[in-house]
């Protein structure tokens, strides 16, 4: 073993290689033996070189793809033997509905909702095996269930925290749902108290709770296209007063926030769109940062039209809407990073009205590349009108110089 780096024998008579080579390609055999002789050597055993299974084509780390269609990720292996590649939805115990063709790549034909997450093709061999992970994000779908619901309880209120899920390819927002646990049966989540979140905010404070009484809560998102699951229910009992002799220190001051909805938002139909006009909210403890105009057409999800209203304004014209087409539009005020609950909504019939663009689009919204065009154009075409007319008078000018001096020339001869 002394001429073989890396070889050694252990007192139970094995061999030990720490690196395997050409070097152990070969037959062995061992023979034991005392200081009575031996019985004879083992039989033959053979030591072959394997290759461990490596990739030779990888997914990549993220797939995007739009919900019913075709998607297909590749992953392929070497090693001797062969390996066998196999797919599997991390997390997931049932059935995936994807499927693995001839080349190992995974297909999903069409893509639903529900593959959506993290997939890992994995290479296997009598040798080892190695793994290799990709996101598939499957778009334009509800949103996913939050994660990771805590709650932290309070004096007479409790902190509900969470994790977003995949908001689907399209802005979310989340509303926190709670009920107080009493001895009659569970109710649906349509009787449970909900609250709006701020927008951008994955927390939120709930109070006036009763104390030592057991609550339920938990957490929903909603985007354009719908709600998208309840997350899991979390119990938690938000803490009373304390029970004692000695006076309790005075609780620390804190602000209040109160932002109540836009009032008495109307519409009215005029030649160049549909004009919305509206009161400023009659509570707020805070400045205004200003309003969000939503929109929803016919029976589908409510969707934001304009986030960036100031709050010094009261009305907004909206020119483009499609023909023959019902809408319902509502406003939402902004104080910081609160919201304030929906505006009475509105409801406008484009049944009959003579002018529509082929676009939605408030003014405010036009691009600003696209506005400096068009004024750039408008100061070209007033700069050429008045060169041209500059160019027009001198050239009649002239003109006019031409004729008097002729005239002058024939009156000159006539009197020679």
């Amino acid at each position: 073993f002394s001429q073989l780096p890396g070889w050694s024998a252990r007192s139970d008579g094995s061999i030990v290689i720490a690196t395997g080579n050409d070097d152990v390609l070969g037959v062995y055999t061992c023979t034991p033996y005392n200081s009575y002789g031996t019985a004879g050597e083992s039989r033959p055993t053979r030591v072959l070189l394997k290759d461990p299974p490596a990739f030779t084509v990888r997914p990549k780390e993220e797939y995007f793809q739009e919900v019913g269609r075709e998607l297909v990720i590749p992953c392929a292996a070497h090693g001797d033997p062969p390996p066998t590649i196999t797919w599997l939805k991390v997390g997931s115990t049932g059935k995936s509905g994807a499927q693995v063709d001839g080349n190992s790549s995974l297909v999903f034909r069409p893509l639903i909702k529900e593959q959506h997450g993290v997939w890992e093709c994995t290479a296997s061999n009598q040798v080892a095996s190695v793994s290799t992970a990709t996101s598939v994000h499957v778009l334009g779908t509800s949103p996913h269930a939050v994660t990771n619901v805590s709650v932290l309880p309070l004096l007479l209120a409790a902190n509900i925290s969470w994790e977003p899920g995949f908001d689907g390819g399209y802005f979310q927002r989340f509303s926190v749902w709670y009920t107080p646990l009493v001895k009659h049966p569970p109710r649906a989540h349509h009787d449970w108290v909900s609250l709006s979140v701020p927008v951008g905010a994955q927390h939120l404070l709930v109070e006036n709770l009763q104390p030592d009484m057991s609550y339920q809560f938990s957490v929903l998102a909603q985007n354009k296209l719908g709600s998208g699951p309840f997350s899991q229910i979390v119990t938690s009992v938000p803490r009373g007063f304390p029970v004692t002799t000695v006076p309790p220190e005075p609780p620390a001051m804190t602000m209040r926030v109160f932002l109540s909805p836009p009032q008495a938002l109307t519409a009215n139909e005029t030649v160049r769109g549909v004009l919305l006009q509206w009161e400023p909210p009659a509570q707020f403890s805070v400045a205004l940062s200003g309003y969000a105009l939503e929109l929803r057409q016919g029976k589908g999800g409510w969707e934001v039209l304009d986030r960036s209203i100031p709050s010094t304004k009261t009305q907004v014209l909206v020119p483009g809407l499609i023909k023959d087409a019902f809408y319902e539009f509502r406003l939402v005020a902004f104080a910081g990073s609160y919201i304030s609950d929906p505006s009475n909504t509105v409801n406008i019939s484009t049944a009959g009205m003579e002018v529509y663009p082929s676009r939605t689009q408030l003014p405010e919204l036009l691009p600003q590349p696209v506005l400096a065009g068009v004024i750039g154009g408008i100061c070209f075409l007033s700069v050429a009108v008045i060169f041209s007319t500059m160019a027009a008078c001198i050239m009649n000018r002239r003109r006019a110089a031409r004729i008097q001096k002729r005239r002058q020339g024939r009156s000159r001869l006539a009197e020679c």
